[in-house]
């Protein structure tokens, strides 16, 4: 009887422990506007969710989770799920990601002085042969006695070398997917009536369908047949993505 009652605590005790609950939240931007469009993913079990037009989302999940909030034009931010955020909204905050502008030269022009020009524009024979001697320098290899270790010093050993563990992947899903739109252009994804808010969402859904990327993860490389085979996988999946929700 003991043994049997101390079963049954144990079992309800484990189902409180990994009980799903509901993380409910808004993400907003610098500014405190609403951000729309957003993709929401509890990294335990994968799921994914988009926020509506006034930047609230509801996810499943529990104490503990990692939850990625990511969308084009914002910094990728991981938060970690407290218990306060089982009872009261999570509030996430997105920055814009830095965009680089492109380097621009910026030539001296003539002065009009013809001493200060030429020296501009026409450098010094000194000048110019130092340079073709630092160049000379520069290709030259070095003498295999430099590197020689002194005596008493530490030398590595040759060998095979020793395993250090798995070694993880270059690249995740999200870089995979923000390749991927990259690579075939928001004409591409427009064209298949995908507007550019949902083209993230749209990738991800191809490659939970069953798209192998083991290879391209690994390396971080998109081969073009990889791409083909993406592409291919799209025109498999295209219409049960558009599909009611009730058909998928």
């Amino acid at each position: 009887m003991k043994f049997k009652l101390l079963f049954i605590l144990s079992f309800i005790f484990y189902i409180q422990i990994n009980a799903q609950s509901y993380i409910f939240g808004k993400i907003s931007s610098e500014d405190l506007t609403e951000v729309p469009a957003v993709t929401v993913i509890n990294i335990r079990t994968n799921e994914q969710v988009l926020t509506n037009r006034d930047g609230h989302f509801m996810v499943s999940g529990r104490e503990g989770d990692i939850l990625r909030f990511f969308k084009s034009g914002y910094e990728r931010i991981d938060r970690k799920v407290s218990k306060e955020n089982l009872v009261s909204p999570m509030n996430v905050q997105l920055t814009r990601a830095a965009q680089l502008i492109a380097e621009v030269e910026i030539k001296k022009g003539l002065s009009g002085d013809l001493k200060i020009d030429s020296k501009t524009f026409n450098p010094p024979k000194k000048v110019e042969k130092l340079k073709a001697e630092i160049n000379n320098y520069l290709k030259q290899k070095s003498d295999p006695r430099i590197l020689a270790a002194r005596p008493g010093e530490f030398v590595q050993p040759k060998g095979q070398g020793f395993s250090i563990g798995k070694v993880k992947n270059k690249w995740d899903d999200l870089d995979l997917s923000n390749y991927l739109a990259y690579a075939l252009g928001d004409q591409y994804f427009a064209d298949l009536k995908i507007e550019k808010p949902f083209i993230h969402h749209f990738i991800t859904y191809i490659l939970t369908g069953g798209f192998e990327r083991q290879k391209i993860l690994k390396y971080g490389f998109v081969s073009d047949a990889d791409l083909r085979r993406f592409q291919n996988a799209v025109l498999m999946r295209i219409d049960s993505y558009k599909a009611p929700q009730t058909q998928k």
